[in-house]
């Protein structure tokens, strides 16, 4: 019989723990949390987006993209406009603070990285990184 650890699946799944762990402490002085995070993240590479979209390309329950977004707008790191494309929806924008707070972690989040891959060499690292995306495939965000 295979051991837990010759199980990949597994080892990704406890990876994935230690690294939520990992950012939620350094996020804990703001308040927020990872979700909040991986929203504002997402935000900065798009001019905006549905909620809906948020949650198909994060993988967030609907419901749970609502609390999320009324959070980040509560704190202005976000807000909700009218879309550009159909005034009858609206997106989902990051503010000036928004971006602001995700250049202020940078340096953290690059720390959480480094921690998590220490035991590899930069190559070995971009590897990693490069494969993660793959079987990842169209999950990224």
């Amino acid at each position: 019989m295979r051991g837990l650890h010759a199980d990949t699946g597994y080892l990704l799944y406890r990876l994935g723990l230690r690294s939520g762990q990992l950012f939620n402490t350094f996020l804990q002085e703001s308040g927020l949390r990872l979700r909040h995070y991986a929203v504002l993240r997402y935000l900065a590479g798009c001019e905006g987006a549905p909620q809906r979209e948020l949650s198909t390309r994060l993988g967030y329950d609907p419901s749970a993209i609502v609390g999320l977004v009324d959070d980040l707008e509560r704190i202005a790191f976000a807000e909700r406009r009218p879309s550009p494309d159909d005034r009858r929806s609206r997106i989902v924008v990051l503010t000036e603070p928004g971006r602001a707070f995700l250049r202020d972690t940078d340096e953290a989040g690059l720390r959480v990285t480094n921690e998590l891959t220490g035991p590899l060499t930069e190559a070995e690292r971009e590897v990693l990184h490069g494969l993660l995306l793959r079987v990842a495939g169209d999950d990224v965000a």
